[in-house]
């Protein structure tokens, strides 16, 4: 019977994949009925429900949460951690992924495209300050083809933004004076060994830099010439920067509201920003040493929820956790080795 349907309105004009989406079928099954001579499908599914199926009342509960103020702006990937922080758990990332995807409430509303990264050295940072990554970029001016300039210092390690300042003009000069200023507040001695990655634009490789970075003993390492992505964690803040719903449309005023904006970012994503690429802690607390007394809470609130209702998990817990060991261009050996 379908088959005819999709047959008549074909014959009528409608295209395969209309028709096909208003009786809620796909065209590889049109496909795949046809070649098996029109007989009906023979998978049956499941004939019963599993037992640890959320009810309706635990589902309802579920889609309140997300859609709550606080969090409906928020993927799973930021409620589940936010949720275990208050000692509460109410279901999996992957629960809540499907209820919300059941309820038409799921779909990116990002305005990035997926990027792309090559990583041709490697450095290997075991804590904080000991490899950080900087950059330039550009932020758009009330007049037309002229910027003003976010310099921006980010620690590989702990993701936190050690550095950031707003100038009229790029300059090596200006760059020495940031960094002078993040080497004091962070602390760092001569001795610590601190590696500063950067691509090889003017500022970056120009003498006073060099200079700056020879009196404060840090070794600086440059990206291969015209390839942006060998310095892909700059690139990946600077991503975030723009694609902040905050971030706003239209040029800023003045330098004094983009130092202001930039300001706030940087207290947001410092203490804030729950990153996925250090188990969903801050920044801060990564750099502080916080993080491992918040993971460890986390998975005490996983643990308490198993031996209250065992029948939700088939085996163990999530394991909240974050990598001891953060790499800049990692090679292909090292890569291997870690996925082995």
């Amino acid at each position: 019977m379908i088959l005819g349907w999709i047959d008549q309105a074909c014959e009528s004009g409608a295209r395969l994949v209309p028709a096909c989406d208003v009786l809620g079928i796909t065209p590889r099954t049109i496909a795949r009925w046809r070649k098996s001579g029109g007989r009906p499908d023979g998978r049956h599914g499941p004939k019963t429900e599993p037992q640890n199926k959320l009810n309706k009342r635990e589902r309802k509960h579920l889609l309140d949460v997300a859609n709550s103020p606080r969090f409906r702006d928020k993927s799973p990937k930021q409620i589940v951690p936010l949720l275990a922080d208050q000692g509460v758990y109410i279901g999996s990332e992957s629960t809540m992924y499907r209820v919300l995807r059941d309820h038409g409430q799921q779909s990116h509303r990002g305005r990035a495209k997926a990027p792309s990264s090559t990583r041709p050295r490697e450095h290997c940072a075991t804590g904080p300050n000991q490899v950080w990554s900087w950059d330039i970029t550009y932020l758009k001016s009330p007049v037309r083809g002229e910027f003003f300039y976010l310099y921006l210092i980010l620690d590989v390690w702990s993701r936190k933004i050690v550095g950031a300042s707003v100038h009229r003009r790029e300059e090596g000069l200006l760059a020495a004076d940031l960094f002078r200023r993040v080497h004091t507040a962070e602390n760092i001695e001569a001795h610590d060994m601190l590696c500063v990655h950067a691509d090889n634009g003017g500022p970056m490789k120009g003498a006073t830099l060099k200079a700056t970075f020879d009196a404060l003993g840090i070794t600086p390492t440059y990206s291969r010439p015209k390839v942006s992505n060998d310095n892909p964690y700059s690139e990946s803040i600077f991503r975030t920067v723009k694609y902040r719903p905050e971030f706003p449309a239209k040029p800023f005023e003045s330098i004094a509201a983009a130092k202001r904006w930039v300001n706030t970012f940087v207290v947001w994503y410092n203490t804030k920003h729950l990153h996925s690429s250090i188990g969903f802690t801050t920044p801060n607390d990564r750099h502080q040493g916080k993080a491992p007394l918040v993971l460890l809470k986390r998975q005490r609130v996983y643990e308490q929820a198993r031996k209250r209702n065992p029948s939700r998990w088939a085996r163990h817990t999530r394991k909240w956790e974050a990598p001891k060991e953060v790499l800049l261009n990692s090679s292909t050996e090292t890569r291997q080795r870690w996925a082995a």
